[in-house]
């Protein structure tokens, strides 16, 4: 029979992976601040529980989706949390995206229940989570990691052990760095391209085929194409990435320039009051610096 898996954090990313795992068969119980995705899950065939704890004591496998370092520490530890309902036994995966650092404190924490824990925080975006093609990059026991594979097949294609428990959380900041700095290099390369009148779509299009060709191109086209910017990945949850990322970079004494001019740009945004923008949206800053805003 089917691990009974628990799911907390319905947003952007957590409802449509909480979707493939109720298609693949698997009893899911769900828990999320806000109503609706839960309501909706619900209709979908999964149980509802009204707390961390209540879905602790309720699975086999607990996998949390949630936005930031702070949160991930109240859902795990707080009043009402899964430190709360866990029973020994209980496989842990938070596939959030936060501070390596909490997440090893985390799991020392809940060690002492007999939980074992995996940091599994994942790459791709809404599109990837809806597919069900994440990158998923993991840390922790090799035995914990080889029960949940299956459980990752669901919502991802590739999936990889890096490490011990933090090491998962370390590889995607490191992809942070990576989307973010491509991201910005987009925004500074169309710009240029408007300002000297070149067909956006030819040269999207050109510059898929060469070198230059990326991922983030492959996925943000329909928003650089349109002009418009509705949230995969927010400009406020990457700034967030940066953060981390910069703060992990100060502690292992990494410098890292490009990612802090990046940063201060994700930062001009949220200024503007774009945070709520797809983080490929920076192109919209670099527009407003050209004079080229539509």
């Amino acid at each position: 029979m089917a691990q009974v898996i628990g799911f907390i954090g319905l947003g952007i990313m957590g409802r449509p992976m909480a979707h493939h795992l109720l298609k693949a068969g698997y009893p899911l119980v769900v828990h999320d601040r806000v109503r609706d995705p839960v309501d909706e899950l619900q209709k979908a065939g999964a149980r509802t529980a009204g707390s961390p704890r209540d879905v602790a004591a309720a699975c086999e496998v607990l996998i949390t989706m949630l936005p930031n370092s702070p949160d991930v520490e109240l859902v795990a530890l707080g009043p009402g949390g899964i430190v709360e309902g866990a029973r020994p036994g209980l496989l842990y995966a938070d596939m959030s995206t936060i501070s390596p650092i909490v997440s090893q404190k985390v799991g020392q924490a809940l060690a002492a229940k007999g939980v074992r824990m995996l940091d599994a925080p994942v790459s791709g975006g809404e599109k990837g989570a809806i597919d069900g093609v994440l990158s998923i990059m993991v840390g922790g026991e090799q035995a914990v990691f080889d029960t949940l594979l299956p459980i990752f097949k669901v919502m991802g294609k590739t999936i990889t052990r890096l490490g011990p428990l933090g090491f998962g959380g370390f590889t995607k900041l490191a992809n942070q760095i990576i989307v973010a700095v491509n991201l910005a290099a987009l925004a500074e390369a169309l710009t240029l391209g408007k300002k000297a009148g070149l067909d956006r779509e030819l040269l999207l299009t050109a510059l898929a085929g060469g070198l230059a060709g990326s991922k983030c191109l492959e996925q943000k086209r329909s928003n650089y194409l349109a002009g418009t910017y509705n949230p995969g990945f927010k400009v406020d949850l990457h700034y967030k990435d940066l953060g981390l990322i910069m703060e992990s970079a100060r502690e292992l004494g990494v410098p890292l320039p490009t990612t802090a001019v990046v940063q201060e740009l994700f930062s001009a945004l949220r200024v503007k009051g774009r945070g709520g923008l797809d983080h490929s949206g920076v192109i919209t800053l670099l527009e407003d610096l050209a004079g080229a805003s539509p």
